[in-house]
């Protein structure tokens, strides 16, 4: 039988400061300087984005999912008791939010970005093709990294149920994190089949209102995918 249990918890390892300067810098390697930028969400990002944009789209990415594929062990779980959150793993297409981002404040959002994504490196910061109903755009994306101790795959639903029900962390119950991410995507017009079949299980399992209050109160509170 197929073990699910996370990696130990003395296994984390935050990126240092000089190690997340390295990572933005090669990320924005090829930038001039004087151009608008494109960052692209497909969870939090959408419901609470915490940077200035002077456009959003909705846009198509290919040959990435939105799946629950990272283990979150301090915002929606704890070392102990791990909750899980979002990332883009490998195949299929993502159907989210392309944000657009001015040069102007380019360098002071996206370190803030840096600091809110990439606190341990889960993620590959990638440069992808975001197909939106203005035209294609190059969006900056963050892709789950597979060899990371974060990363999870081939959970059960049964599994992922009783994780995200039970997991609690320092911005809340991991269950709220799921089902705002679910409500956002139905408010943007974006049908995750998937995520809507687990979002239904959950309400049905805590006997929660479909619609939740909570979605408006913590749509303010920082996020971090770890």
């Amino acid at each position: 039988m197929p073990d699910f249990s996370p990696p130990p918890a003395h296994e984390i390892r935050y990126l240092s400061q000089a190690e997340r300067d390295a990572s933005l810098a090669r990320a924005l390697s090829d930038w001039p300087g004087n151009t608008d930028l494109w960052v692209y969400g497909y969870g939090s990002l959408i419901w609470n984005p915490e940077f200035d944009h002077a456009e959003q789209r909705l846009g198509t990415l290919r040959g990435h999912h939105r799946a629950l594929c990272l283990w979150s062990r301090i915002n929606r779980g704890t070392p102990e008791k791990p909750g899980l959150v979002f990332g883009l793993d490998r195949g299929g297409s993502c159907r989210g939010m392309a944000f657009r981002i001015r040069s102007q404040v380019v360098p002071q959002s996206f370190e803030a970005l840096w600091r809110r994504e990439m606190s341990t490196g889960a993620y590959h910061p990638r440069w992808l093709r975001c197909d939106t109903e203005h035209g294609p755009v190059k969006a900056l994306a963050f892709v789950i990294d597979r060899s990371g101790s974060g990363y999870v795959k081939g959970l059960p639903d049964s599994e992922t149920l009783d994780i995200i029900s039970r997991a609690h962390g320092r911005y809340g119950p991991c269950v709220d994190y799921v089902v705002q991410t679910h409500e956002a995507l139905c408010l943007a017009g974006i049908r995750d089949s998937r995520l809507a079949r687990l979002a239904d299980r959950l309400q049905e399992r805590l006997q929660a209102p479909t619609s939740r209050q909570s979605f408006t109160l913590e749509s303010s509170i920082p996020f971090l995918d770890n």
